[in-house]
Formats: structure tokens, C-alpha cells, sequence
């Protein structure tokens, strides 16, 4: 093989990215069973087309250094007009320093090398590694959990490929240590975090929601696109909706395999266990809509926990709408509506609206949908009688976080306002009542006594 560069002026600066073709069941297993196989190949994909889209046009050529067969992905994600040199050797250390070799005996100057599972790389800091190169012998850039993502150099160094073993924590304090040994000087680009696990997408789903940028990229779209919900109903002698709830759930996530549904009873003397069937999982805890949400979410697998309330209509892509909400937000709710079109429900309407999305505090029968992580890093619902949905968004205000609510609404059963203007008064401004005396520190059982439960 002839590693002979031509045309040294326009090759003096390489870039290699040092990747594998992305097949199912090769790659980002790590990730299994999180994402099937071929979820994880696209992720992958993802990855590198945002690689392919932030280095284009760059004063460096961009040299693929690939193993696992043919680079077809490969070839159609960087084009034919990239480099590609297979990798040699026995470890990742060795395959490593090969590629740098390779490259270096092609002509360029310096030779900067990453990995692949960096989606949030940008472009400036492959050329300040470069710039970095004009006083340093190797420049190295650290990942967030103690490994690191790229190297580079203007002659082979084997000391920065001789780490023991690499994938732990120790892996960049080694190298760099071994550099230094050797009296070669080593400065530190900017430092990434890498994309291996499960608790890595959760990380790169936070950052998402707060940088704009990253929802615009292939690995944002792919992997909020991806997410998995988890609807958990809390559900007490509901044989009279129950039925119609389920028969909906089921049409609306047909052919759908990312959503699953948890029904948490709380003990119902009625039907409702035999109109659920076994078509979704069914638990079972004390009664209280606290400790039943509580309970589902603990024996839930989502990403995202929508609590839903067993008389509500859901819009049909209510999912859609929930993954479309958390693109920006770690919390929100669905707008919400009543069938009674007496004036003064919608004036509740209204108010319950404006109190979720300027207030910042919705209540149960909106559906509040979260984190995972920061529903339980924010303690869960309170197990009290009552109120828990509104202490639980009080809580979340305290903290700063704010939710979001989707362009579709729920459509709430109106029936425990009553049938007519007196009965809505009368339930509106007792609601209104409790809420007030549970901020003045009432007792919450007094207060539970003074609800009226129409089931």
C-alpha cells in the first residue's frame, strides 16, 4: 500500500474519524436492549452524519479509518471523495496508533484522530487541536467520564497509545501521564461527553432540551423521537370509564413499541379489574392517587412518565404531542377541555389553562408528563389524601423548573362539577376553598374529609 500524498499544500492538516460500519448487532451494543439492534445502527448513523455535516468545508481533509466490512453506510454518509483506510491491529491502543501511522505516512503534517460517539463535536475544536499542534507534541481532548475522545499529533508517539486497558475511568490521567514521561509536552482541547450507555442518552436528553442547536441535529432529532413513555392511571372503582380508556389506548398506540401502559388499582370493589382485562399490565397498591402513581412509576420502564386520569379523552397522537413537548422541556401537561359547555366550565377551562401555562402549576386531570430521572430526583408525588398533584407542581415551581403543555388538549370528564350552574359553583369554590386552606397549612386529612369523591 502506497501511502504517498501528492499534493502537500492542500494536505497538511488530517482528520480522522475512527468509527466502525454501522450494523445491527455490532454496533453501540452497550445500548442494548435499551434500543433494538437496528435502533442502535441508526444511532450511529446519526452520529456520523452530524460529524459528516459539521466538518464540511474545513481547512483539513477528513480521512475514515473504518472496520466490520464494507464501508457502504460509510461511503454514503461522507461520500466517495473521503479517504478510507481499514483498521490494523489487534487492540483499540494499537489500531489506533496504526491509523495515525498511516495517515502520517500519507504526507500531512499533523493528524488529528476522535471517535465517533461525540454528536455535540464541533468543527473549531478539530482546528484549535491543529492550532495546538504548532507547540505541543500531542493534544488530547478528555471525555466527562474520565476516558477521551480524540488525539493528535504531528509525529508518532507511542506512548499515547499504551494505555492498559481502555473503556475506564483512569484512561486519560494514564495517557497523559505516559506522555509526560517521556518529556513530550500535551495540552487538552475542550472536553465531551460521549454517548455509550443508557445514562448517556438520558444526559444527552437534558442537554437537549436546554440548547436549541442539538434539537436540529440527527442525534437530537433520533433520539427524542425514540423516547419511550410510560402512561401510568391511577384507577379506583372505574367500571364506568375504565372500558372506554382502554378501547382508546389501544387504538391509539397500535402497531406503536414505544409506549407502554400501567394500570395501578387501588383496590376497587367493583368491576374495574375485569373490564381491564389483560390486555395492559395491572398493579396494585394502597388506595390514593399518590401512592398509585408512585407505584406505577416505580415498576415503569419509560423515559417519560405521563400520568393520566382514567375519565380522560385523549388526542390521538397524544404521544407525539407528549415527545414533540420534551424536545424543550423536562415537564409539562395537555391543555385541557370539558364536553359541558356551561359558561362557567369554560371559564374553568380557561383558568385551569392559564394557572398550567403562566402559573407554571397544573393539576392531575392535565396529565402531567415527565423525566424519568427528575420525577424521582424531585421526590415523587406526596402520599397524602389529596392535593398531591398541586404540592407535586408546587414543588417543581420551587426548583425553577417550568412545564410545557402541548398544542392538543385533553378532554376531562366534567362529572364531578355536577349537571347544572349551581352544583359547578358550588364545586368550583369548594375546590377553590380546599386549595386555599391547604396553603395555610390545614390539616391535609381535615381536608380530604371536605372533598366530595363521585366514584
Amino acid at each position: 500500500m502506497n501511502f504517498t500524498c501528492k499534493d502537500k499544500k492542500n494536505k497538511k492538516n488530517a482528520y480522522v474519524i475512527f468509527t466502525r460500519e454501522p450494523v445491527p448487532g455490532s454496533t453501540k451494543t452497550r445500548l442494548m436492549p435499551y434500543y433494538t439492534a437496528d435502533q442502535c445502527a441508526e444511532l450511529h448513523r446519526c452520529f456520523l452524519r452530524d460529524i459528516s455535516e459539521e466538518m464540511k468545508n474545513r481547512d483539513f481533509d477528513v480521512i475514515v479509518s473504518y472496520t466490520g466490512g464494507e464501508p457502504v453506510s460509510l461511503q454514503e454518509i461522507f461520500g466517495r471523495k473521503v479517504k478510507y483506510i481499514q483498521q490494523r491491529g489487534d487492540g483499540l491502543g494499537q489500531r489506533m496508533e496504526n491509523a495515525v501511522s498511516d495517515v502520517l505516512r500519507m504526507g500531512y503534517e499533523k493528524v488529528v484522530l476522535t471517535g465517533s460517539d461525540i454528536p455535540e463535536l464541533e468543527a473549531d475544536t478539530i482546528e484549535t487541536a491543529f492550532a495546538m499542534l504548532g507547540s505541543s507534541d500531542v493534544v488530547i481532548g478528555p471525555t466527562e467520564d474520565g476516558g477521551y475522545y480524540l488525539i493528535g499529533m504531528s509525529s508518532l508517539h507511542h506512548e499515547a497509545f499504551n494505555a492498559k486497558v481502555y473503556g475506564v475511568s483512569s484512561v486519560f490521567e494514564e495517557t497523559v501521564s505516559s506522555i509526560r514521561e517521556k518529556g513530550l509536552a500535551v495540552e487538552a482541547v475542550d472536553e465531551y461527553s460521549d454517548i455509550d450507555t443508557k445514562n448517556d442518552i438520558a444526559e444527552f436528553r437534558r442537554r437537549i432540551t436546554e440548547d436549541p442547536t442539538l434539537r436540529r441535529t440527527h442525534s437530537g432529532r433520533f433520539v427524542m423521537e425514540n423516547l419511550k413513555v410510560s402512561v401510568i392511571i391511577p384507577v379506583y372503582n372505574e367500571e364506568a370509564v375504565a372500558g372506554l380508556l382502554k378501547k382508546q389506548l389501544m387504538n391509539c398506540l397500535h402497531g406503536r413499541n414505544d409506549t407502554e401502559i400501567i394500570f395501578v388499582d387501588g383496590g376497587s370493589n367493583d368491576n374495574t379489574l375485569s373490564v381491564l382485562g389483560n390486555d395492559f399490565r395491572v398493579l396494585s397498591s394502597k388506595k390514593g392517587r399518590g401512592v398509585q402513581m408512585n407505584t406505577g412509576a416505580m415498576k415503569s420502564n419509560g423515559d417519560v412518565l405521563f400520568f393520566l386520569h382514567c375519565d380522560s379523552v385523549l388526542p390521538d397522537d397524544f404521544v407525539d404531542e407528549i415527545k414533540h413537548c420534551m424536545m424543550s422541556h423536562d415537564f409539562g401537561c395537555f391543555g385541557i377541555r370539558f364536553s359541558s359547555r356551561n359558561i362557567f366550565m369554560i371559564t374553568n377551562r380557561i383558568i385551569s389553562n392559564h394557572r398550567a401555562f403562566i402559573r407554571g402549576l397544573p393539576f392531575g386531570d392535565q396529565g402531567i408528563f415527565i423525566d424519568r430521572d427528575l420525577f424521582f430526583e424531585s421526590g415523587m408525588f406526596p402520599e397524602i389524601p389529596l392535593m398531591e398533584d398541586y404540592e407535586f407542581s408546587m414543588r417543581l415551581k420551587r426548583y425553577g423548573i417550568r412545564p410545557g403543555m402541548t398544542c392538543r388538549r385533553i378532554l376531562t370528564s366534567s362529572r364531578r362539577y355536577g349537571m347544572n350552574t349551581k352544583e359547578i359553583l358550588e364545586t368550583e369554590f369548594r375546590m377553590w376553598n380546599l386549595r386555599r386552606q391547604y396553603r395555610r397549612g390545614r390539616d391535609i386529612e381535615e381536608l380530604a374529609g371536605m372533598y366530595k369523591d363521585v366514584r
